[in-house]
């Protein structure tokens, strides 16, 4: 009997593939349904009418990200359409003049109505364009995603940022990951250009102008904890999924946790409550006594940042937003991830972030969750210059990126001109161009 060997990589490649061919096909399938619906319902979808420039938002959360670019173009007084699929979207009470602000629906209806965008350029931190619902047209001149995130490029679901026409980038180290999977994968490179990191921008102000007795208080009950004993407050802010410490360790974590002279929040990640609410039911259950718990919904973590001492985390990207803001210790449990349904899973290299969370965190293994205390006050010793050069590498341009994704959309969208790249045949290889209206 003749056995077939198939090595580690081969398999991670087949297995990338089978995965991305099987939801191409369904989400086409789907597709071509919104379509016929469109066609026979008489709807226009985007109006034949030419749109220079379009920022789709699919959701308020990602407010944080856009609003330094809105705010750039209602400065130089220049018009852009603001799409979004968020009725309370806060870009409806701002009161701008020269943005075109219009709710077009969730879901199917949102991407039906992309699907028939006449534009320049669409920008938008959605991914999985002609993997998902949404489609490249040749009505739309240029694609452009940008990051939203001080992370790998490479830690999104297979193929998500493979038919964009470029990516904007918070650090010039994140083009490596792409170009390596451009290579692979044998697509056309994209246009990649380092603007910043947007949202952290507006952070940076929005503590810098925090009142004193939010960013220098301690928990009511500090002065308790005992002759010689620093009471923390510490946020646990993890990730979500199987990988995240609350669903990996939950109460193996918290309960020696809670049982310290330390304030704990515990501020879970926004997907967590869709994804993972039987959880957060239990835990919440469980110390529902606890006097020195709190829990954390708020749309913005901000105030948590400001207010803890010390992070627990794991793989999450709030690691670097609290020690690039904050510049304070981070504990981490748990720092690996299954990168099977990832596009990490075709890097022949450990992914940027998990390195770089080992450089300035201080590792809790499962073993030594009992002393957790011990551990906490220890990290207080974490290396500074370490989360200084990775602040610096990650997050560049700080202040700028607003300005620089403008004049990025400006530059795409000047002349109307159309090139870009259709990912229908040969995955990606051919490029045309289509004259402006």
């Amino acid at each position: 009997m003749t056995v077939l060997y198939i090595d580690p990589g081969t398999g991670s490649m087949l297995f990338s593939i089978l995965i991305g061919a099987s939801a191409t096909l369904y989400f086409l399938a789907r597709n071509f349904i919104i379509r016929l619906k469109v066609l026979f319902s008489g709807a226009s979808g985007g109006s034949k009418n030419y749109i220079p420039r379009v920022i789709y938002s699919e959701g308020s959360q990602y407010w944080n990200v856009f609003k330094p670019l809105v705010d750039e173009f209602e400065k130089r007084e220049i018009s852009l359409s603001f799409f979004t699929s968020a009725r309370d979207d806060p870009v409806f009470g701002e009161n701008y003049r020269f943005i075109h602000a219009e709710y077009i629906g969730e879901g199917n209806k949102a991407f039906a109505r992309l699907n028939f965008l006449n534009a320049g350029i669409l920008l938008m931190t959605t991914p999985g364009l002609d993997v998902y619902q949404m489609k490249r047209t040749k009505t739309v001149g240029h694609y452009c995603h940008v990051l939203h995130m001080t992370g790998d490029p490479a830690s999104y679901r297979l193929f998500n940022l493979d038919y964009f026409d470029s990516v904007l980038l918070t650090g010039q180290y994140q083009e490596e990951e792409i170009r390596e999977l451009e290579k692979k994968r044998n697509l056309p490179p994209k246009e990649l250009v380092v603007v910043g990191c947007s949202y952290l921008d507006i952070y940076a102000e929005k503590i810098r102008v925090l009142p004193d007795p939010i960013r220098h208080t301690r928990d009511p009950g500090a002065g308790q904890a005992g002759a010689g004993t620093q009471r923390l407050t510490v946020l646990v802010s993890p990730s979500w999924g199987a990988g995240g410490i609350l669903r990996r360790y939950g109460e193996a974590l918290l309960d020696p946790l809670l049982e310290t002279v330390h304030h704990i929040i515990i501020r879970p990640h926004p997907q967590s409550k869709k994804s993972e609410g039987a959880v957060l039911e239990r835990l919440a259950d469980r110390y529902r006594e606890r006097p020195n718990l709190e829990w954390d919904y708020e749309r913005e973590n901000i105030v948590s940042l400001a207010r803890a001492d010390i992070m627990i985390s794991d793989f999450s990207g709030v690691i670097f937003d609290f020690v690039f803001l904050c510049n304070k210790p981070v504990v981490y449990a748990g720092a690996s991830m299954d990168t099977r349904p990832y596009d990490a899973s075709d890097l022949d290299h450990e992914l940027w972030q998990t390195a770089a969370i080992r450089k300035i965190g201080i590792e809790l293994p499962e073993k030594d969750f009992t002393r957790i205390g011990e551990i906490l006050r220890a990290a207080g010793t974490s290396p500074e210059q370490a989360r200084i050069a990775v602040k610096n590498e990650a997050w560049q341009h700080r202040g700028e990126a607003g300005k620089r994704m403008a004049d990025f959309m400006l530059s795409k969208a000047a002349d109307g001109s159309r090139t870009h790249v259709s990912s229908l045949e040969g995955w990606g290889n051919s490029r045309y161009t289509t004259a402006a209206p």
